[in-house]
């Protein structure tokens, strides 16, 4: 008896037992916190408009507010790190950054780094230089260059040792057209220099000796080589400083002293054109200096340039030659085989192809 009674008690023991154990397991699992959503590291650096970053440290541009959109979109928690050109293409690549946002183009030597996404414009490169002055004025004002000065006291020097010779050759001879003293001598010999070189040929003087004859007869000759260079020193000192606004495309930048920036799209694209270049630290640089004279012209993102010299005093002086050069894609940097890719690019191109993404490329680029 006592045996039937142990077993049905023995059960709703164990069953107890059960119930008891799966109720204080089921608050230790409730209370378990939810797995956090990863925070991306996302690199940029200012390149207006595409990234600005304001006096309060916070960043806005095109690139930037698409990415905001974008991650939105797909529940994406971020964070910006400023670093340089170079660190957004080797910082993702290394694994120092989850993804780069800014107006970075699409290279070969990138794209073997990281991947792209779809890109969310296209462009080219701009070529800036100084605004030429009238035809008159550089004219005028490269009559008081040193260049011009230094061939005018060159011919003046040489006309001073040829009418020297033919002074001493005619003193005794011909007094009545080259004496009256050293100074009227040499000045008269210098006189009858310029005349014959420019073959002008007024009769009012002559060499009567065979040795100012014959003086007379090498100097006709080599009048005729001396002039043609002279001709040629003067036009170049005319046209100096005339260069840049010669400069009406890639052709043109050949000869040239050219500005841009090492590590950049550009760089690649003026070595493909075997164009050597000035490196210069940032766009302001080399904006200054194609306005000081240092460099010819400065290559570089047509957008950017567009909207800098359009921004306050930056144009002052430069203009940025018509038309677009080359080609760019700009678009974000991802490490290779990101997994999140392709939803990023879906996000993406609904973003671009949205009325509101053209009409904001139109109210800030404008018509490049």
């Amino acid at each position: 008896m006592m045996e039937r009674l142990t077993r049905p008690l023995r059960r709703l023991f164990l069953s107890a037992l059960v119930l008891l154990t799966a109720v204080a397991a089921f608050p230790v699992q409730a209370q378990q916190p939810a797995p956090q959503q990863k925070v991306m590291t996302v690199a940029t650096r200012p390149a207006p408009p595409f990234v600005i970053k304001g006096d309060d440290g916070q960043w806005h541009g095109l690139a930037i507010d698409l990415w905001r959109d974008i991650a939105r979109d797909r529940d994406i928690e971020y964070r910006l790190v400023e670093t340089d050109l170079k660190g957004m293409v080797d910082g993702v690549a290394d694994g120092r950054y989850d993804m780069s946002v800014g107006a970075l183009t699409v290279t070969p030597q990138r794209e073997a780094k990281v991947d792209f996404t779809h890109p969310f414009q296209s462009t080219g490169f701009g070529i800036v230089v100084g605004k030429a002055p009238p035809s008159w004025f550089l004219l005028l004002r490269n009559f008081f260059t040193w260049s011009f000065l230094q061939a005018v006291l060159a011919l003046l020097g040489l006309l001073a040792v040829i009418g020297l010779l033919f002074w001493l050759a005619e003193r005794r001879h011909n007094e009545a057209e080259f004496g009256g003293g050293t100074a009227k001598g040499i000045a008269s010999g210098m006189w009858f220099s310029a005349v014959t070189m420019t073959t002008v040929g007024y009769g009012d003087k002559a060499p009567r000796s065979a040795a100012g004859k014959i003086l007379a007869l090498v100097w006709m000759f080599g009048a005729i080589i001396i002039i043609s260079t002279f001709t040629g020193m003067i036009a170049s000192s005319l046209t100096e400083g005339r260069l840049a606004g010669r400069i009406t495309g890639p052709d043109d930048l050949t000869g040239a002293t050219i500005g841009s920036i090492r590590g950049s799209a550009a760089e690649e694209w003026l070595d493909d054109r075997g164009l050597g270049f000035e490196n210069e630290k940032s766009i302001a640089d080399g904006l200054n200096a194609v306005r000081d004279g240092r460099i010819d012209a400065f290559v570089y993102d047509r957008p950017l340039l567009a909207y800098l010299m359009r921004e306050g005093a930056a144009g002052k002086g430069l203009r940025l030659v018509p038309g677009t050069f080359g080609r760019q894609d700009y678009a974000f940097a991802l490490p290779q085989d990101s997994a999140i890719r392709e939803p990023i690019n879906q996000s993406l191109l609904r973003e671009i192809e949205s009325t509101e993404w053209t009409n904001k490329l139109k109210q800030v680029l404008g018509k490049e």
